[in-house]
């Protein structure tokens, strides 16, 4: 910024709002598509029926902080509990599509701002070599910049000097990585039930229609009846050592 001025605000403030659009569209255009074409459900009611998790991502900046949420909604919503059991939790090592977007566009970024412009074919190769390596990245604050010096590291190790360019705005463009990893794992959830015949249509339009709110005590209240029954095992068990031992 002391060298180019306001140019240099600008030039982030553009890569911002190109990496938004660019998560609204593949959510919208590519996600939802699929959500649709596979599932025949509406990939803005999806979004409405997460909206309290999409607040608490925003706040956190992070898609860990409602794991257990979306787990629970996604068993509410018509997927059988198996297939939400496997594909969550490995979405979130595994499926991070916004993470792999963020990560594409910050190294041609960086590469553009330190005057070393990739070709078209090393762009390919910078996009293919990208999404391997979001592969596995942790879904917490952050990651995103680490994985990116990484991968820079591994691909371009001329331009990783360049990374500190953007540190300055990774928190504001965590949430967009955030949300779109996440959305991308709720959807790959349904379509997946639907691929493998564990999702149940019907339901999944009657709670996205609001018929069959998702009851908020229900996470609570699982985990207390867990640990109701956990502490009458252990008195049970308890009581039969002291009888044993008379």
């Amino acid at each position: 910024v002391g060298k180019t001025g306001a140019a240099a605000i600008v030039s982030l403030g553009i890569l911002m709002v190109a990496f938004y659009i660019t998560c609204i569209v593949f959510i919208v255009g590519v996600l939802g598509t699929l959500l649709w074409a596979v599932s025949r459900i509406s990939i803005f009611r999806l979004m409405a029926y997460l909206a309290r998790e999409y607040l608490l991502i925003v706040g956190t900046s992070s898609s860990e902080s409602a794991l257990p949420r979306l787990i629970a909604k996604m068993e509410h919503v018509g997927v059988s509990k198996p297939v939400v059991g496997i594909t969550v939790p490995t979405g979130y090592s595994f499926n991070l599509d916004g993470t792999a977007i963020y990560l594409t566009m910050a190294s041609l970024f960086i590469a553009a701002g330190m005057g070393a412009p990739m070709s078209i074919p090393e762009q390919i190769g910078l996009l293919v070599f990208m999404i391997i390596a979001s592969k596995g990245a942790a879904g917490v604050t952050g990651a995103g910049l680490a994985t990116l010096a990484g991968g820079l590291q591994a691909y371009r190790p001329d331009l990783v000097n360049g990374v500190g360019v953007i540190v300055g705005i990774d928190r504001f463009m965590s949430e967009g990585r955030a949300l779109t990893n996440f959305t991308g794992n709720a959807v790959a959830t349904i379509l997946i039930g639907t691929w493998t015949k564990q999702f149940d249509r019907d339901r999944a339009r009657a709670v996205l229609a609001g018929d069959l709110p998702f009851d908020e005590t229900t996470l609570s209240g699982d985990h207390g009846s867990d640990r109701d029954d956990a502490a009458h095992a252990a008195h049970a068990a308890t009581a039969d050592e002291r009888a044993a031992v008379r």
